[in-house]
């Protein structure tokens, strides 16, 4: 079951806010801490990724699915408060679900579109990353080793989910490969360092079912500056539930 107040926690460090009232002179939805969420622009143009990754799958990955995540999300949080407000347990339980989906849906996507970069780019350079390509090379012995290794976990995933590079909560800080199923952040403390969507709607446009190519190619539109970031404790995201 998804924590809500971390969930609220979080999504209120992530997005821009704006307050909501609701309906009613006994109850307003700011005394409870929660806001309405809205849609973060790309810091890109839809075409920046072409070719790896088309502007019509941009634009409709960002301006449709995200903003249905979005959209569901304030939704939910709504309905929520007014459970809360009302006392009303069974429907807070039955609403937690999709929080917890349209919500780790927000909090992925607005994680992934920083952690790509244009074509070309000096950010898409893994030299962009000194610090985090030697703590891959020390844990899978080559950067190459850990492509494929990424590769293949991203390839082995049934259904929807994403693959993540993290960084281990705890002094050790290691780093590890994730998937996540459906919507579901990282959670536990680990930092996401960089993830890849592969819900078919992140590649089918262009690759069909040709998932393998869609997985060789967006390597090239990684933003490894991001991902240094990230890795070194120097992002001003907060990644963590």
């Amino acid at each position: 079951m998804v924590n809500i107040s971390n969930l609220w926690h979080y999504l209120a460090l992530q997005s821009p806010l704006h307050s909501t009232t609701l309906s009613g002179d006994s109850f307003n939805i700011t005394t409870m801490g929660l806001t309405t969420y809205t849609l973060p622009a790309l810091p890109y143009a839809y075409d920046a990724l072409e070719p790896h990754i088309s502007a019509q799958i941009m634009e409709l990955h960002h301006s449709k699915h995200h903003q249905a995540y979005v959209t569901n999300l304030n939704k939910a949080l709504e309905s929520h408060a007014a459970a809360l407000a009302a006392n009303d347990v069974a429907a807070q339980i039955a609403l937690q679900q999709a929080i917890k989906f349209n919500g780790g849906g927000h909090i992925n996507h607005s994680l992934f579109w920083k952690n790509l970069a244009p074509t070309g780019s000096e950010e898409t350079r893994p030299d962009a990353a000194k610090e985090l390509v030697a703590a891959i090379e020390k844990t899978w012995g080559s950067f190459d080793s850990f492509k494929k290794a990424f590769s293949a976990t991203l390839l082995s995933l049934q259904g929807s989910g994403w693959g993540w590079l993290v960084k281990e909560a705890g002094n050790g800080g290691g780093l590890r490969i994730v998937t996540t199923k459906d919507q579901d952040p990282v959670v536990g403390g680990d930092v996401p360092i960089f993830g890849v969507d592969m819900w078919e709607h992140a590649y089918y446009l262009q690759y069909l079912n040709g998932k393998a190519a869609y997985v060789e190619n967006i390597w090239n539109v990684i933003n490894w500056e991001t991902a240094e970031a990230r890795f070194s404790g120097r992002s001003d995201e907060k990644t963590e539930l």
